[in-house]
């Protein structure tokens, strides 16, 4: 069992940046994969970003590639998400996850669990 909660959410302008964390509870948090997805109001939840076990590699959705980045502390239990030159359509609920096997998918029925999200609001 994962317990999983985000924090870092908040208002922001158009242009500026927010750090996303996510502390896990628990021993084992470096054998899961974590991924952050989104959902904005009237949307299907999306994915953003992957994270591999150790944090050597990664993956993006192509809306966020090249501004936000995953990293995580296994030693922390944590997984962030810096998101920098935000943009009035990242305005969404930021989810974290964890996948059990390891696979960094991009699918949210993938992930074994979430966390409850944090707001982020970037006005124009």
């Amino acid at each position: 069992q994962v317990q999983l909660v985000e924090s870092g959410g908040g208002l922001v302008q158009a242009g500026g940046s927010l750090r996303l964390s996510c502390q896990a509870s628990g021993r084992t948090f470096s054998m899961y994969a974590m991924g952050w997805f989104r959902q904005a109001p009237g949307k299907e939840r999306a994915f953003v970003a992957t994270i591999s076990r150790s944090g050597a590699t990664t993956y993006y959705a192509d809306s966020v590639k090249g501004r936000f980045t995953v990293s995580r502390d296994n030693a922390k239990n944590t997984v962030y998400l810096q998101m920098n030159t935000l943009k009035p359509e990242d305005t969404a609920v930021y989810y974290c996850a964890a996948d059990y096997l390891g696979g960094m998918p991009s699918r949210k029925d993938a992930y074994d669990y979430w966390g409850q999200g944090t707001q982020v609001t970037v006005s124009s």
